[in-house]
C-alpha cells in the first residue's frame, strides 16, 4: 500500500496546498492522471473544488478528473492511475462514498498498490472508521465504516489544549481511548477493536507503504495514549470507581448467602448509589 495522508491541505497565511505540495510530487513521481474525490466540499461546489485542486496539480504535471462527473464512480476509481480524496467535512464524505460503493472500490486498489493522497478528511476515511474526526455531523451516513486502508485510527488536525489561545480542552481529551470501565463497554458495542487514535498535528504528513507504517508523520506525529496522558489523579479517581463497585458486589453477594440484614442497603450502594455517609 502506498498512502501519503496529510492533516490539513493549507497552513495559515499560505497559498493553498503550499506545504504538502513538494511532498505530493515526490509521492507521484511518473503518475500522469489522478482521479479525484471531492465529496466532503460542504461550504462551494464539487467543479469549484476541482478547479482549486486541479490548478495546484497541474503545476506538477498532472491532470486530474473528478468523480463528480462519472456516470459509475466506482469504475473510474477501478481504473484510476492514482486517488487523491479532499478534506471537508467526512461526514459528508463518508455518505458519498458509501452511496456509490467507494470505499470498497478503493480498498481493493490500495491493496494493489494504487497510491493514495489525502489530506483531512480524506486522510480520516483511510481508518476502519471515521469515529476520531472533528467535524459535525451535518449528515448521517450508512454507518462509521470507512475503507480501512490502515489499522489504526487518525486523527487530523490534532491539538493539544492550550488554554491561552483560546483551546481549554484540546483534542486529545476527545479522541484519547475510553479509560477502564467504559472501555469494556466501547469494546461490546464498537464494530472494530478499540485502538489508540494516532494525532496528526497541523501541517503534518503521514507517508506509509506496504513493508512500513513509519516515515514522515510517525516522527512528527503523536500516538494519543490513555496511560501516559492521563494523571495521577484521574488514575486514583477511576480505580476507586472500580473498586467500589467491585467491593460492594462481593459484600452484597457474601449477605445473600449468610443471610445478613444489611443486604439490602448493600444492594443500592452496588447499583450505583453514592458512597454511605
Amino acid at each position: 500500500m502506498k498512502l501519503l495522508l496529510i492533516s490539513n491541505s493549507t497552513n495559515a497565511g499560505e497559498p493553498y496546498l503550499q506545504y504538502p505540495l513538494p511532498e505530493i510530487a515526490r509521492f507521484l513521481k511518473g503518475v500522469r492522471e489522478v482521479v479525484f474525490v471531492p465529496y466532503a466540499a460542504v461550504t462551494f461546489s464539487y467543479a469549484e473544488y476541482e478547479r482549486r485542486v486541479a490548478a495546484r496539480f497541474a503545476e506538477l504535471g498532472i491532470r486530474l478528473r473528478s468523480v463528480h462527473r462519472a456516470a459509475d464512480a466506482a469504475h473510474m476509481i477501478r481504473h484510476a492511475e492514482a486517488v487523491c480524496v479532499g478534506g471537508g467535512n467526512t461526514f459528508a464524505l463518508t455518505k458519498k462514498m458509501q452511496e456509490q460503493g467507494l470505499m470498497k472500490a478503493l480498498l481493493a486498489r490500495i491493496r494493489g498498490g494504487m497510491p493514495y493522497v489525502g489530506w483531512s478528511a480524506g486522510s480520516n476515511v483511510c481508518c476502519p472508521t471515521i469515529r476520531t474526526t472533528n467535524d459535525m455531523p451535518i449528515v448521517e451516513p450508512e454507518s462509521f465504516r470507512a475503507i480501512g486502508a490502515v489499522k489504526f485510527q487518525i486523527n487530523p488536525h490534532y491539538l493539544d489544549a492550550n488554554p491561552a489561545v483560546g483551546f481549554p480542552e484540546g483534542v486529545k481529551k476527545r479522541v484519547q481511548p475510553v479509560p477502564f470501565q467504559q472501555q469494556a463497554l466501547f469494546h461490546q458495542t464498537a464494530q472494530f477493536p478499540f485502538r489508540e487514535p494516532f494525532g496528526l498535528e497541523p501541517g503534518q504528513i503521514f507517508l506509509g507503504d506496504v513493508h512500513q507504517r513509519t516515515s514522515l508523520g510517525r516522527v512528527f506525529g503523536r500516538t494519543v495514549h490513555a496511560e501516559r496522558d492521563m494523571g495521577l489523579r484521574d488514575f486514583l479517581h477511576q480505580f476507586s470507581q472500580i473498586f467500589r463497585i467491585w467491593y460492594f458486589r462481593i459484600v452484597h453477594r457474601f449477605c445473600r448467602i449468610n443471610g445478613c440484614r444489611h443486604s439490602a442497603s448493600l444492594s443500592g450502594v452496588s447499583r450505583g448509589s453514592r458512597w454511605p455517609a
